[in-house]
């Protein structure tokens, strides 16, 4: 193996394929290779499918070999420090590997120990997360028989940041139709003020929280967890309120108030990489410092960053990655040709598919300013307003989005 490369990609995720994949779409010449110890590439979009038991969890993961492009490097290691002054990065196995331009794309990691407690209980008895484990999930969901179905999400950054809420929807329909619904209570406790960031998006899910009967809690801040008594413990921030209110049991203690639970939903507490963290790399957050437009290191002008792990205010989606690549690419490319790294088009644009029932989505999309940006080639799948509920994009959701992820977005095509 070679220890010095062209271009170095750190991360086999969705941006660190994309990434490779376009850049051999444009210059086959290029010596390309990607850092990354899994042995599986997983799409996880589909996890929200497999927790509500109606997508096979075997089909959301291919063998990473068949995923890294042909003519790419794959090194088979685990990347631990960064040296940008030098142009190199420290590897668990293969010593240090250099490189003219880096691409940084490790996605993030979970830290348990911010919510104390949820790391015992996660993915045992009636505690579950799509994030970790949706088979677990799903089990959990069919095996319900009635009391407070609690779903919530932590204080921190997560993938999609709809996810906490589309697998209570998709539970709230099952529990519907097997007949629990009755005596169940369904709780979502959220840090946030809204259900939602894009006005458009939030009425639409107001409603479906109404035709539900959901209670939801804003201005809960998830403290800890006790997986034994089945207690999650919140601390009230400023704009605590409720809509639909219902008496669940709580308890208090001091300033923190615990809500009972039957079953508990969460998405992981989530952080940037420790190598990340502990790197000169990294703005005062923890997370990859990068120009929200231009994807660009603010200080190393040859390092650029994408994906989960870059401190961008906007959703950490597939979607927004999908965006974020093209511009990567072709800014490298500009250096390459001892030009300005002059494209700054990327303006935040993320998307989440919002599953609200088997057989119903809306699909938010949106940029920095959470502005409602729509695809217009929706309308040609005969869809006028993607914020309204529609079984078209269910399909889309089930059926287009993965193959579009397999067959084209990771081979480097424009989707």
């Amino acid at each position: 193996m070679k220890s010095k490369y062209q271009i170095l990609i750190i991360g086999g995720g969705t941006a660190g394929i994309m990434t490779a994949a376009q850049f051999r779409e444009l210059d086959k010449s290029l010596e390309i290779a990607i850092i990354e110890p899994e042995k599986i590439h997983y799409y996880q979009p589909a996890w929200t499918l497999v927790g509500a038991g109606t997508y096979d969890y075997d089909k959301t993961g291919k063998p990473m070999g068949e995923v890294i492009p042909p003519g790419v490097t794959w090194i088979k290691d685990k990347a631990t420090a960064f040296e940008p002054e030098e142009n190199a990065v420290n590897t668990a196995s293969n010593g240090k590997i250099t490189y003219d331009y880096l691409v940084v794309a490790p996605g993030l990691t979970y830290d348990f120990s911010l919510v104390p407690g949820l790391g015992e209980a996660i993915d045992k008895g009636v505690v579950c997360s799509n994030y970790t484990n949706p088979k677990h999930t799903w089990d959990v969901i069919k095996n319900f028989k009635g009391g407070t179905a609690l779903f919530t999400q932590p204080t921190t950054p997560i993938k999609c940041g709809g996810a906490p809420q589309k697998i209570m929807y998709l539970a709230e329909h099952h529990f519907r139709k097997s007949g629990v619904k009755k005596k169940t209570d369904i709780v979502f406790a959220t840090a946030g003020t809204v259900i939602f960031g894009v006005k458009e998006i939030a009425k639409t899910l107001m409603n479906v929280v109404d035709r539900k009967d959901i209670n939801v809690r804003f201005g809960y801040q998830l403290k800890k967890v006790d997986g034994k008594n089945r207690i999650a413990w919140y601390k009230f921030a400023d704009h605590e309120k409720e809509h639909n209110h219902k008496d669940v049991k709580t308890e208090k203690d001091g300033e923190l108030i615990g809500i009972h639970f039957d079953m508990l939903h969460t998405a992981p507490p989530s952080v940037a990489p420790e190598f990340i963290q502990n790197s000169p790399l990294v703005n005062q957050d923890k997370w990859l410092d990068v120009n929200h437009h231009s994807m660009q290191h603010n200080t190393f002008k040859n390092i650029f960053g994408l994906g989960d792990v870059a401190a961008l205010p906007t959703a950490k989606t597939g979607a927004a990655i999908r965006k974020q690549v093209p511009v990567v690419v072709e800014n490298i490319l500009h250096l390459i040709n001892k030009e300005k790294a002059e494209n700054k088009s990327y303006q935040g644009y993320s998307s989440c598919p919002l599953v609200t029932d088997y057989g119903k989505m809306v699909l938010a999309e949106f940029d920095y300013d959470n502005n409602f940006t729509p695809d217009p080639k929706l309308k040609q799948m005969f869809i006028n307003d993607s914020s309204r509920e529609h079984w078209r994009l269910w399909m889309l959701k089930k059926y287009g989005l993965p193959y579009l992820y397999w067959n084209k977005m990771l081979k480097g095509k424009d989707v």
